[in-house]
C-alpha cells in the first residue's frame, strides 16, 4: 500500500475497518432499536467513505483478484438473508441489495475497466471510464445498498491511487456532498476524517472478521428484534 509521509499518520487498514464497523454497529442499532436517537444514525454515516477506501486500497493491491472476487460474492449471498431480514422481515426481498453487492459490483466494474483500458491508447480509456460511469448509474436501477455513493468513492478511490492522499480524500468529499447533502446523510463527511491518518500500511488484517462480522451482526439484530417483540 502507498506510504505516506505524514506524521499524524497512525492509522493502519485494520483500524480504519474497525472504526467503521463500531459506526456501523451504531448505526443498525439506533435504526432498529432506538429510531429516535438521530445521533446513532450520524455516528453510521461516518461507517462508508471509510469502507469505500479500503474497498479501493483492498482491490488495488489483493495478489489473487479472482479469489478475492470468489471470496466478495460468497459473502455477499451470505449477507442478503439477515439483510432482508432486518430490512424488509423477509428471507428474500429482491428491491435492495446489501453492502457486500455494491463492493462487488464495483469491483466487477473495475476488473473490466482494467482489462480494456490497460493499454495507452486514448480510446479504450475513454471506454473504460464510460463503463465506470455506467456501472455507478446502474447500480441504482441494481437497488446495491449506497448505489452510487458507495460504488463512485470505490471507483475515485481507485482512478486516484497514484495521488496523494490528501488529494483522493478532498475528491471523495466532493463526490459525497454532490450525493448526499441534506438531513443526516451530510454527517458522512465525517467518514473521510480517520481516513487522513491512514498510514498506508495493511495491519493485522483479520480478513475473517470483517467478512463473517457483517452477515453475523445483522443476524444477531434481527434475533433480538424478534425476541422483544
Amino acid at each position: 500500500m502507498s506510504e505516506t509521509k505524514n506524521r499524524l499518520a497512525v492509522l493502519d487498514g485494520t483500524v480504519l475497518k474497525l472504526i467503521a464497523m463500531v459506526c456501523m454497529v451504531f448505526d443498525h442499532v439506533g435504526d432498529n432499536f432506538f429510531p429516535d436517537q438521530i445521533w446513532m444514525r450520524v455516528i453510521g454515516r461516518i461507517a462508508m467513505p471509510i469502507f469505500a477506501f479500503c474497498a479501493a486500497e483492498g482491490f488495488s493491491h489483493t495478489h489473487d483478484r479472482g479469489k478475492y472476487l470468489k471470496r466478495l460474492s460468497l459473502f455477499a449471498l451470505i449477507s442478503e438473508i439477515p439483510f432482508d431480514l432486518v430490512t424488509a422481515g423477509k428471507v428474500l426481498e429482491f428491491s435492495h441489495q446489501n453492502i457486500m453487492f455494491s463492493f462487488l459490483w464495483a469491483f466487477l466494474c473495475l476488473t473490466l475497466f482494467e482489462r480494456i483500458s490497460k493499454d495507452a491508447s486514448g480510446g479504450k480509456r475513454f471506454l473504460g471510464m464510460m463503463i465506470l460511469v455506467a456501472g455507478a448509474l446502474l447500480s441504482i436501477f441494481l437497488g446495491l445498498d449506497y448505489n452510487m455513493l458507495a460504488v463512485g468513492l470505490i471507483f475515485i478511490y481507485y482512478l486516484m491511487r497514484g495521488r496523494m492522499l490528501f488529494v483522493r480524500n478532498v475528491l471523495g468529499m466532493a463526490y459525497h456532498l454532490l450525493l448526499r447533502n441534506v438531513g443526516v446523510y451530510l454527517f458522512g463527511l465525517l467518514g473521510f476524517l480517520p481516513v487522513f491518518f491512514y498510514n498506508g500500511k495493511k495491519g493485522r488484517g483479520l480478513k475473517w472478521l470483517f467478512y463473517c462480522f457483517y452477515p453475523g451482526h445483522l443476524l444477531l439484530i434481527w434475533l433480538i428484534r424478534t425476541l422483544i417483540r
